[in-house]
């Protein structure tokens, strides 16, 4: 279940939104999962983050659903947690000049972002990182 109302984030996302996206979308990607591990039962007892994390061992034949149904879940299960009301915009402090200093301003790194969002399998993930360097890094998923 959503771990809030569907009202809960109005006016910036209205509730038929939410609804239709986690109960249609979400729940799609939850679906499709369980239909490509259907027949691979010691599959079946794994979590979707052991799936995703040991991709390389699922039967070839499955292997891009798990990663693209699987991983349409596990990142719409993070996506809800992440979400609160009032939150978001642009970032402050640190986080603000990291940003300006990886990549020329909070304008620049969404730009890049949504290119990155819009590249990939479905609604398609974005992420900003930080590298084991400490710089930050725009990836996708």
């Amino acid at each position: 279940p959503l771990p809030y109302d569907f009202g809960a984030l109005e006016p910036y996302i209205d509730a038929l939104t939410m609804e239709i996206h986690h109960d249609k979308h979400h729940a799609g990607y939850v679906d499709k999962l369980n239909e490509a591990l259907k027949d691979h039962p010691e599959l079946q007892k794994k979590s979707v983050e052991q799936l995703l994390l040991s991709l390389d061992s699922i039967p070839e034949a499955v292997r891009t659903a798990v990663r693209n149904q699987g991983g349409g879940h596990a990142n719409h299960s993070m996506f809800w947690t992440l979400m609160k009301k009032n939150g978001g915009g642009q970032p402050k402090g640190k986080v603000a000049q990291a940003i300006i200093d990886a990549f020329g301003s909070f304008d620049a790194m969404q730009e890049k972002f949504n290119a990155n969002a819009k590249a990939v399998f479905g609604s398609g993930w974005s992420w900003l990182s930080v590298a084991h360097d400490g710089q930050l890094v725009l990836g996708s998923t």
